[in-house]
């Protein structure tokens, strides 16, 4: 069983050491881990749904990893990215086709967010950095800080939209806020920013009252699909993987009526090179809801709107690096967490970051970029100059 379930991810260079002392791999070379699986029971709830039980069987202590967490992962992503023609890979396929994936409706979509960011902005703080941007951040040197990194980040989306003072933007999906309050203080422009997370909303409001910037930033508790006005640029980032890929259009049209005739628009969201769905135990654990696109889906919001895409960048391993420095930064504060919580939850997230690091290092995840503008625009760049002036 053990050696189809191998073959199946792709004879990755993983053991297996079993309850009786036998071990068990398929590889050549060194293993990068051993998994150490304590009963029968737990051999089979892993051989029958692999996909699901890893993270289940890890999380509450079944499964115990011999080696480097994050390799492990990285070694699983790349066999799987060529399975095997066997009954496994077809029973995977087939339980991912009927796994129920959480709607994003105006309803499903508060339920989604609740149980991911409103858990204690306390927890975040843990891991995030000052800034706590929950979002890949930009490293314009490999020395740069994750704190440095997340400014250059900001910065580098109002570069892209071309922020001048006294404009109006809207932010639809705001996080704890550090982006509507930098586009504020460091560019001069009024924003309006969409959330449904009451916690982050606590926390971004607090924080725009500390810094004396609560008559230029007003943070909004209700759903991207209620914006209406109209602004000098729109700006997402991270909010695009909650939407559902059905809700494209839609989108494309709020943002064609919200956004002035010489507005820039910018989407920040992860992505896949080829689509496919989320891994059902992220899905069911960690993200209810998300829904990374590939550019193609994402060219559904853009067509049928009549906007016209400007400028596409991947930073694919910015996110790597970015997820390097939150999966340290979480592991220095293993007690912390276990105290906040208990040691499967400890234990459930340090396997989310470590797996999504290894998404982000074998391309499983890219991480895009798109400036767009109204398809009629002549108020555009004629070069990228503007991103890199100092």
């Amino acid at each position: 069983m053990l050696q189809a379930l191998l073959h199946a991810f792709g004879d990755p260079p993983v053991q297996f050491a079993l309850w009786n002392g036998d071990r068990v791999w398929s590889g050549t070379g060194d293993p990068v881990a051993t998994l150490h699986i304590p009963d029968k029971a737990t051999l089979m709830r892993l051989c029958a749904d692999p996909d699901m039980q890893f993270g289940e069987l890890y999380s509450v202590g079944r499964i115990q990893i011999e080696g480097d967490l994050g390799r492990l992962i990285e070694v699983l992503y790349q066999g799987a990215a060529r399975p095997a023609r066997n009954s496994i890979s077809l029973l995977r396929r087939l339980e991912q086709w009927l796994h129920r994936r959480p709607s994003n409706t105006l309803h499903g979509s508060r339920e989604n967010i609740h149980h991911h960011y409103d858990i204690g902005n306390e927890f975040y703080s843990l891991w995030l950095g000052s800034t706590m941007a929950y979002t890949c951040a930009y490293f314009p040197t490999p020395e740069a800080t994750l704190d440095e990194a997340q400014l250059a980040k900001m910065e580098h989306v109002c570069r892209k939209v071309r922020l001048r003072p006294g404009q109006h933007v809207v932010e639809a999906g705001c996080g704890w806020g550090g982006l509507a309050l930098y586009m504020a203080r460091h560019h001069g422009v009024k924003v309006t920013a969409f959330n449904i997370s009451k916690e982050q909303l606590a926390f971004a409001r607090e924080r725009a009252k500390a810094e004396g910037l609560q008559d230029r930033v007003e943070f909004v508790e209700d759903d991207y699909r209620n914006i209406r006005g109209s602004f000098d640029a729109f700006v997402s980032v991270g909010m695009l993987e909650h939407v559902g890929v059905e809700n494209y259009p839609a989108l494309g049209e709020l943002i064609r009526s919200c956004l002035k005739s010489h507005g820039l628009g910018l989407i920040h969201t992860i992505g896949r090179n080829r689509w496919k769905p989320m891994h059902r135990w992220i899905d069911r654990r960690i993200f209810p809801g998300a829904n990374p696109p590939s550019l193609k889906q994402m060219m559904d919001i853009f067509e049928g709107a009549g906007l016209s895409v400007l400028d596409v960048e991947n930073l694919r391993l910015h996110y790597a690096k970015t997820l390097d420095w939150w999966w340290r930064l979480y592991e220095q504060s293993a007690d912390r967490v276990v105290r906040m919580f208990d040691e499967n939850f400890l234990r459930m997230w340090r396997l989310y970051l470590a797996g999504s690091r290894a998404a982000f290092t074998t391309g499983e995840m890219q991480l895009f970029q798109v400036v767009f503008a109204h398809g009629s625009s002549n108020d555009v760049p004629l070069t990228r100059n503007h991103l890199y002036q100092s």
